[in-house]
Formats: structure tokens, C-alpha cells, sequence
């Protein structure tokens, strides 16, 4: 008995290890894929799938140039970041419907985990005091203002379904056959879209690649740092934009996720993971080929539709499929 516990023990460890492994390689992957498609799109000559793993390569062998008057929150905040995310990694199931750590895998939890990373973020921008980084954090701030709420109302629609805020009771309620079409599940997808690229930082809200400090948002909280910091914030931020994908994968697509972590279940999952994120990298690249950035002043607009979508499609669970 008590080697079968251990050898348990142990295996949960490893799929642990696995799945948090899975998303910190294959998170710069994603960007890479997504600047490729958005460079093809653009009638540019992509840099490749592998030049965000070039980059942070680089930042983790540059300098670590500190600027004057830091403290040491400036300091904490990147490998706290970069943390963070890691934890929240091993929350989203993506390789089986019961991961190992099912009982604490709370879809309240993870929005929770992901505030405390923006709210470290914004703190730490605003440590220096530099106008920059006091705008990007005040920035941030604002466009959580509504997207945070937005993310609550569309896990607790997606949660009705299964009667728990646990990611793995949802995602075992939608993968026991195909997935119905209801009208709340259909309004909840809409709101995630726009929340998602409102918590990432994407086109129209933020530009991720733009150099202008008056326009950015996510960017400009990282003017400060450079070398190894500024390389784990980025890997941070790459996590999350998977992560959110993940999230999204588990509430409106979790065909092909395997119930059990056999070794023919995870190699057949994992090639229609990497699919589906193929195809949704490719449709966000799309997305910001197509869109302009917002200005600063229609942002909450943007943030207010999410909420307004996340909320009908709550109560529509209730009028019209309750």
C-alpha cells in the first residue's frame, strides 16, 4: 500500500513537472508563431518561430543594469512574475481532465493568481517614479478594472454546467460528449475573446510591439529593467498569453483532451493541442493584421463591451436554458 501511494506520489510530481515544462517551452513558441503569421500577413519577411527563444537567450546573457532609486520590490517582482505564472501553469489542465493538483485547480484561484502578477507588475512600475512607468502601471490598472470582473462572470457561466468553480469539474462536464450549442456558451466565447486581449495586452487595446511610450500599456511598465529581469517578465508574459489560450481551449473546445494520462492519450492529445493552438495563433495574428490600436480613451469602452457580453451571457444560462 504504501509503495502503490508512492509510486502515485511520485507520478503526480511528474506530470506536474511535464505540464509546467509543456507551457514554459512551448510559450515562446507561440510568439514566435504568431509574429510569423502576423509578419506574412503584413507582406514582411518573418524573423521565425525560434527568434523569441533567440531573444530571451540573449537578455539572459546581457547586463543587469539597475536604475537609480530602485528598491527591492523592483527586484522581487520579475522572478515573482515569472513564479506566478509557472503556478498558475500547473492550475490549467490541458493534458488530462484530472491533473494532479485537481483539488486546488480553482478557476477562481487562477484569476486570482493572475491579479496578484498584474498587481506586482504595476507596483513595481510605479517603484521608480519615472512618468513612463507610473502611465503603464495606471494603464494596466484601468483596463483591469473591467476585464477582471469580465473573467469572474464568464467562469461562473461555463461553471453552471458542471455546478463547480473547479477546472477540471468543467472540463470533465463539456469532454464527456460533443459540446451543445447554448446561446450563454456562445455569448460567454465572445466576452473571453475580447478579455483575452485585454489581459494580454494585444491589438486593439495594446500594441506589443510598438516603441511609442505615449501609447503603450504593457510595454511601458518594462522600460526600466534589461537583461536577465526584463527576460523573465517577457517569459511571464508569454506564459500567460498560453495560458489564457489553454483556458480557453478547456471552456469551448476541450474535444481530444484525454481523461487519463496513458501514454497513447497523451501523444494524441498533445498533437491536437498543438493544433488547436496553431490554428488560434494564426487567428490572433489575423486579429492584429486586421485591427488599429484603440486610443488610450476608447480602452474602456472596449473593457465595458466584455463585461456587458460576460454578464448577458450569465444571465441567459438562466432565461433561457435554466
Amino acid at each position: 500500500m504504501a509503495l502503490a501511494s508512492s509510486f502515485h506520489g511520485s507520478l503526480a510530481i511528474a506530470i506536474s513537472l511535464l505540464q509546467m515544462a509543456f507551457v514554459l517551452f512551448l510559450a515562446p513558441l507561440l510568439y514566435g508563431w504568431i509574429g510569423t503569421v502576423r509578419a506574412i500577413l503584413q507582406n514582411r519577411s518573418p524573423a521565425g518561430i525560434l527568434q523569441p527563444w533567440r531573444n530571451l537567450v540573449r537578455l539572459f546573457r546581457k547586463e543587469m543594469i539597475l536604475p537609480e532609486g530602485h528598491s527591492p520590490l523592483f527586484l522581487a517582482v520579475p522572478p515573482l512574475f515569472f513564479s506566478i505564472m509557472a503556478v498558475a501553469a500547473l492550475l490549467v489542465p490541458f493534458l488530462g481532465t484530472s491533473p494532479p493538483l485537481a483539488p486546488v485547480a480553482d478557476a477562481v484561484t487562477l484569476v486570482g493568481l493572475f491579479s496578484l502578477a498584474r498587481f506586482s507588475m504595476a507596483m513595481a512600475a510605479m517603484d521608480l517614479g519615472t512618468p513612463f512607468g507610473d502611465m503603464g502601471g495606471r494603464r494596466e490598472m484601468m483596463v483591469a478594472f473591467l476585464t477582471e470582473p469580465a473573467t469572474l462572470m464568464i467562469l461562473f457561466t461555463v461553471s453552471l454546467w458542471s455546478g463547480s468553480t473547479s477546472i477540471p469539474s468543467i472540463l470533465t462536464s463539456f469532454s464527456k460528449g460533443p459540446l451543445p450549442f447554448h446561446p450563454s456558451l456562445l455569448i460567454a466565447a465572445m466576452a473571453f475573446i475580447l478579455v483575452f486581449l485585454g489581459e494580454n495586452a494585444r491589438l486593439p487595446i495594446d500594441n506589443p510591439s510598438t516603441h511609442l511610450e505615449l501609447t503603450m500599456i504593457h510595454e511601458a511598465m518594462l522600460l526600466e529593467y534589461s537583461g536577465p529581469l526584463l527576460a523573465l517578465m517577457e517569459w511571464g508574459s508569454m506564459q500567460k498569453l498560453l495560458l489564457y489560450l489553454l483556458l480557453g481551449i478547456d471552456f469551448f473546445a476541450p474535444a481530444g483532451i484525454p481523461r487519463t494520462f496513458a501514454l497513447s492519450g497523451l501523444l494524441e492529445g498533445g498533437i491536437l493541442l498543438l493544433g488547436k493552438l496553431f490554428i488560434l495563433g494564426a487567428l490572433l495574428a489575423l486579429i492584429e493584421s486586421l485591427f488599429a490600436k484603440l486610443r488610450i480613451f476608447r480602452v474602456p469602452e472596449f473593457t465595458a463591451l466584455a463585461y456587458l457580453l460576460s454578464t448577458l451571457g450569465f444571465l441567459l444560462h438562466f432565461v433561457l436554458e435554466g
